[in-house]
């Protein structure tokens, strides 16, 4: 009654762990295919948003009047009020006059507009530099959503992987159930002893602790997907019609390398890093050049005494004047220079390093790439290899003629064989998607 009861329960354990993967209690409406998450997350994901609005502030700052080319013009207006007491001596008798409470006022209004026309072509450097940061913003919003779209590719290729694992491990569940079933009727009329009972027994609670692990994973890749997703449940169920991973076996060398070199949008924005230096070293090389500023204003000038023969006056007019100015010293101009042109070559340099790791970086992805679509040549043939031993092996081992540990042995040939495939077209998948995204062309997953 003991065996029976345990032998029940484990049945039970087995169908439980089925059961975990009923239909879930809320699936989305429709399948959320890869390209479906991709337009999602570009709408939704919080990296993408906060990087746009980056974007934004760049493209706002590249306006000639932030670089200092427009004048600036000023309404000001004022009141000053002076309270005295004078006392005055004529030069001749000596004669003193004493005036005491002497209110002066001055009021004034007026517009003053004040522009630097010439700066050794500061300002021109200046409105280019922000240009080249407006640029650099555009090549940072890129660069976040390429990492973006990798990543969620990649997740929602590993939630393919771990599905499938998943079903594995059912299937698994599904054959040591049945050979604990057979084992069970064998040792009845005995055929076979308990320990092949407690063997068989051990295999399937083995198999069905690593089924019941295995959501763990799934749960973690949907929660992930959500989460790059920016849904507000992280939990959210969702169903995906795609249960294979599909590899891109048509990529060339050729065509991965030239697209890295013309495209990648890190050694474009290493480009622009060195257009930047190139435009410091312009801005230091400015001050070896006069400047031009312009001043004009148009005002209207009151003034009320509180003494004296005239009791008030008023002014209204126009000014205008022109400053014309040279540094000849500051003490820091040439070495500034000196450390411009430095700048200059470093950053060249790091453009240089960056392009080697590049071509270093998509060698090692193309090699991993064309080695595990072997790979995956290979463990096709072998699937299909364990699938026949398993099928001579399940034949033997219902005639008595096959030891269950053998059987066992069988079983998990064939449960290895379809991991080892699976973790190629995985790992063969990641490979794929890092040559699309070193050569810039990773906005393929959205066609």
């Amino acid at each position: 009654m003991k065996i029976a009861f345990l032998a029940a329960l484990l049945l039970g354990i087995g169908s439980a762990a089925g059961a975990q993967e009923a239909p879930p209690a809320r699936e989305a409406s429709a399948p959320l295919t890869l390209r479906k998450c991709l337009e999602i997350g570009l709408e939704q994901n919080y990296d993408v948003r906060i990087v746009r609005n980056e974007e934004r502030v760049s493209d706002n700052n590249a306006t000639a009047g932030n670089a200092g080319m427009l004048p600036t013009v000023d309404l000001s207006a004022g009141y000053t009020g002076t309270l005295d007491n004078d006392r005055t001596v004529t030069p001749r008798n000596g004669d003193a006059t004493t005036e005491t409470g002497v209110y002066d006022q001055t009021a004034n209004v007026g517009l003053a507009v004040n522009w630097t026309l010439f700066d050794g072509l500061r300002i021109r450097t200046n409105y280019k530099r922000l240009k080249e940061m407006q640029q650099m913003g555009a090549l940072k919003t890129r660069i976040t959503i390429e990492d973006f779209m990798a990543s969620l590719t990649a997740e929602y290729y590993n939630y393919i992987q771990q599905t499938l694992r998943l079903e594995n491990f059912r299937y698994a569940v599904s054959l040591s159930r049945e050979r604990l079933r057979i084992t069970e009727a064998r040792v009845q009329v005995g055929n076979f002893s308990r320990l092949d009972l407690l063997q068989a027994r051990v295999d399937f609670n083995a198999d069905s602790s690593k089924y019941m692990s295995q959501h763990e994973l799934v749960t973690a890749s949907r929660i992930r997907i959500n989460e790059l997703l920016a849904n507000e449940n992280l939990d959210e169920r969702f169903s995906i019609p795609d249960s294979v991973i599909r590899v891109n076996a048509t990529l060339d060398w050729n065509d991965l390398l030239a697209k890295t070199l013309s495209a990648n949008a890190s050694l474009l924005m290493a480009e622009h890093d060195s257009s930047l230096a190139e435009l410091d070293l312009k801005t230091v090389l400015a001050r070896n050049y006069p400047y031009v500023n312009l001043t004009t204003g148009y005002g209207y000038t009151y003034n009320r005494y509180g003494t004296g023969g005239n009791l008030s006056r008023g002014t209204l007019g126009l000014n205008a004047g022109v400053k014309v100015g040279f540094t000849i010293f500051d003490g820091n101009r040439r070495r500034e220079q000196r450390n411009a042109r430095i700048g200059v070559e470093n950053a060249q340099l790091t453009q240089q390093r960056l392009e080697q790791s590049l071509r270093a970086d998509l060698s090692n992805f193309w090699q991993a790439y064309r080695n595990n679509l072997e790979v995956i040549l290979l463990e096709e043939e072998n699937l299909i290899a364990a699938k026949e031993n398993y099928e001579i092996a399940m034949e033997r081992y219902l005639l008595g003629d096959l030891p269950g540990i053998e059987m066992r042995e069988a079983q998990k040939s064939l449960l290895d064989a379809e991991e080892r495939i699976l973790t190629a077209q995985y790992n063969t998948k990641l490979c794929e998607i890092s040559l699309q995204q070193i050569s810039g062309n990773v906005m393929v997953y959205l066609e």
